[in-house]
C-alpha cells in the first residue's frame, strides 16, 4: 500500500492556511516538524497515519536524547497534536494517538545571581562615590544606602524603595519589613548597613530641611512620594557599569538572588532563607537547591571518610 503521509501533511498545511489563516512562518515550522517525524517513523517502518502513541512517545524521547530543549519538544508535540486532530476530523484515523502524551516538563531556570566578588566591587564603587563631597553627594549616598540594605536583607525592590522613614529611629540590628499580603518579617542588618543607614539619615535630614518632611526613607517628588523602583534599577545598572561589571546582567532582583545564594553557600538553612526572603511557600525558595547541592557535594568530598580513602588511593 502506498504511503500517503506526505499527501496528508500537505492537506493538513492547506487546511491550516485556508481555514486557520496560519502565517507562512508557522506553516514552514509545521512542515519541518512533521517531515522530521515522518523520517523518524519511516526508520521504524511506520507511517504517521498508522503510528501509535508508543511510536510518537519514542519520537519525543529521541528528541530528548539528541539534546532538544523541553520547549522545542513541546513545539513538536503541538504540531503533532494539530496534525492528528486533522486526521481524526477527516476520518483518516479513528483515534488521536497524541491524546495520551504528556507535554515535556520544562526545566526551571536557575536564578541569575552575582558572585561575592562582584557584590564587593559594586559596594566599593558606591562607597567611593558616596565619599565624594562634590555636588550630588546626597544622591550618591542614597545609592550606597539602597545597595547596602538590599544586599544585607534580600528585600524585594518594591519593599526597599517604600521603606518608611521611621526605620531610622529603630535601634538594634534588625529591620521590620512589610511584604506581600501585608505580612511583616524581621531581618537582621549588617554592621556596614547600619553605619551607612545612620550616615544617610543625617544627609536625608539636611536635604529635607527646606523641602519639608516626608514619610518615606527614600523620598521622591513623584506621585507615590518615594523613589520609583524603575529609577533605582536604572541607576543600579549605571553604577554597575562604572564598577566594571556587565550592567545588563545586574538588577535589584539579581542582588536579591545573590543575598540568598551567598547565605546558602555559607551554611544557612533553607528555611531561614525562606523567612528572610518573605516566601510563604518553601517550594519558591527551592530554586536555590542547586546551591545546596554543590555545598553538600563539597562537604561530602571534604569530610566523608570514604571520600578521603578514595583520595588517598589516588
Amino acid at each position: 500500500m502506498a504511503d500517503l503521509s506526505h499527501a496528508h501533511i500537505e492537506a493538513f498545511l492547506e487546511m491550516m492556511s485556508a481555514e486557520r489563516g496560519a502565517a507562512s512562518n508557522t506553516l514552514a515550522s509545521y512542515q519541518r516538524d512533521l517531515d522530521d517525524l515522518h523520517s523518524f517513523l519511516a526508520a521504524r517502518k511506520v507511517s504517521p497515519v498508522t503510528a501509535g502513541s508508543r511510536d510518537l512517545s519514542a519520537y519525543l524521547s529521541d528528541l530528548g536524547r539528541k539534546g532538544f530543549a523541553p520547549s522545542s519538544q513541546a513545539r513538536r508535540l503541538s504540531a503533532m497534536r494539530q496534525f492528528y486532530k486533522f486526521l481524526y476530523a477527516e476520518g483518516l484515523r479513528g483515534d488521536d494517538p497524541t491524546s495520551t502524551l504528556d507535554s515535556p516538563k520544562k526545566r526551571r531556570a536557575l536564578p541569575k545571581t552575582m558572585s561575592e566578588d562582584d557584590v564587593t566591587r559594586l559596594l566599593e564603587q558606591a562607597a567611593r562615590e558616596a565619599d565624594d563631597p562634590s555636588p550630588g553627594q546626597y544622591v550618591r549616598l542614597r545609592m550606597l544606602a539602597l545597595l547596602e540594605l538590599l544586599y544585607a536583607t534580600g528585600m524585594r525592590v518594591s519593599e526597599l524603595v517604600s521603606l518608611p522613614a521611621r526605620v531610622l529611629g529603630q535601634e538594634g540590628r534588625f529591620l521590620i519589613i512589610r511584604g506581600k499580603g501585608n505580612k511583616e518579617r524581621l531581618v537582621p542588618l549588617s554592621k556596614s548597613a547600619i553605619d551607612v543607614l545612620q550616615r544617610y539619615g543625617q544627609a536625608r535630614q539636611a536635604e529635607l530641611a527646606e523641602a519639608g518632611d516626608n514619610p518615606w526613607l527614600f523620598p521622591s517628588p513623584g506621585k507615590d512620594g518615594y523613589l520609583p523602583r524603575q529609577v533605582f534599577a536604572r541607576d543600579l545598572k549605571a553604577i554597575a557599569a562604572r564598577a566594571g561589571l556587565r550592567a545588563a546582567a545586574i538588577s535589584p532582583h539579581v542582588m536579591r538572588h545573590a543575598f540568598a545564594s551567598h547565605l546558602l553557600q555559607h551554611g544557612a538553612d533553607l528555611r531561614i532563607v525562606q523567612e528572610l526572603l518573605g516566601h510563604s511557600d518553601i517550594s519558591t525558595t527551592q530554586i536555590y537547591t542547586h546551591v545546596l547541592e554543590e555545598r553538600l557535594r563539597q562537604l561530602v568530598q571534604t569530610h566523608h571518610p570514604l571520600a578521603k580513602t578514595v583520595e588517598n588511593r589516588e
